[in-house]
Order: structure tokens, then sequence, then C-alpha cells
């Protein structure tokens, strides 16, 4: 995913790789797909990784993905607004 990219669109292609993996009967442990997507974040998640290591709450891929659009709803609220003028 880049910078400043929407994670909704990065999301749904994410799931859709996962499904493409299943369809082509690739096993692969559901941990292993939640690593794969957490992987493909860019450094502006990075206080997700920590607050989501100390939980250990996540069980499905849908799981951390209702959870990554809450942290991304939260961190656009947290941004503050830069106003510039001109002297």
């Amino acid at each position: 995913m880049i910078e400043g990219s929407l994670l909704q669109k990065h999301n749904i292609k994410m799931l859709s790789l996962v499904e493409k993996l299943k369809g082509v009967k690739v096993s692969l442990e559901n941990d292993t797909y939640i690593d794969v997507i957490l992987q493909s974040l860019p450094p502006s998640y990075d206080p997700f990784f920590i607050n989501l290591n100390m939980s250990g709450l996540i069980k499905s891929i849908h799981e951390l993905i209702n959870i990554l659009v809450q942290f991304e709803k939260t961190s656009r609220k947290l941004k503050p607004a830069v106003m510039l003028a001109e002297a």
C-alpha cells in the first residue's frame, strides 16, 4: 500500500488476492494471510502494529480489516489541521 492511498481500496485488493489463492487451492494458515496484510501497510500504521501486538485479538482477516478501518477513522480525526498564511 502506498502511503496516503485509500485503505478501503487496499483491503478489497488484499481480500481479492486471498480469495484467488484459496481458489487455486493454496493452503496457508489464517495467521499467514493476516501477516501478509499487515506487512503490506505503510509506516503510518506502526502505532496500529504496536496496539495489535499488545492485544493479540485478531482471529480472522475480516476482523483485521474491521479494526484497520476503525484505526484509519480514528487517526484521521487526530491529525492536526495545518493552516498556511502569508505574512
